[in-house]
C-alpha cells in the first residue's frame, strides 16, 4: 500500500514568520500537535506543540516565531513509497508524524502513526515500538 492511501490530505502549512501563540492556536483548533512549516511553497520543517512548549515558552521567548523554534531537519516521505518505508522512518527517527510530498517535493499531506496504525499488518507496531524505546523524547 503505497502513503497516498491513508494519509491525511487536509494540511495546512504554517509560515515561519508566523508567531509561535498563533501555531498554537491553530493546532488547539485544528487538534493537531504539529504542524508543516513552508516558505515559498516549500516545505521547511515541522514545528510540534513540544517544541513551542520547551524552545518557546519554557524559554522565556514567548514573542518567537515559529522560524525561532522550528525543528532541525527535514525528514519526509513520499506519496507514492510504501507505507512500510515511512513506518521504518517514524520508527527510526522517532517521530509520530511525518510529511507527504509529491515528486515535486510539494507538501500533499500527512500521514501518521494513527493513519498506519488502521493497516492489517504490524507496520504501526513496528515504528510505534521504535518510537517509544528511544532514550531521547521522541519529537512529534
Amino acid at each position: 500500500m503505497q502513503v497516498q492511501q491513508l494519509m491525511t490530505r487536509d494540511v495546512e502549512l504554517v509560515s515561519p514568520d508566523t508567531p509561535i501563540e498563533e501555531a498554537a492556536k491553530r493546532m488547539r483548533n485544528s487538534d493537531v500537535g504539529a504542524l508543516p512549516v513552508g516558505a515559498d511553497d516549500r516545505l521547511v520543517g515541522m514545528v510540534s506543540d513540544r517544541d513551542i512548549a520547551v524552545r518557546g515558552v519554557a524559554a522565556g521567548r514567548t514573542d518567537a516565531t515559529v522560524g525561532d523554534i522550528v525543528s532541525d531537519g527535514i525528514l519526509y516521505c513520499f506519496d507514492d513509497e510504501e507505507v512500510e518505508r515511512a513506518a521504518n522512518l517514524m520508527g527510526e527517527h522517532q517521530i509520530r508524524r511525518l510529511p507527504v510530498l509529491n515528486r515535486d517535493k510539494r507538501l500533499v499531506g500527512i500521514v501518521s502513526l494513527g493513519d498506519i496504525s488502521r493497516r492489517d499488518d504490524d507496520s504501526a507496531g513496528v515504528a510505534l515500538a521504535d518510537v517509544s524505546a528511544g532514550s531521547r523524547s521522541p519529537r512529534s
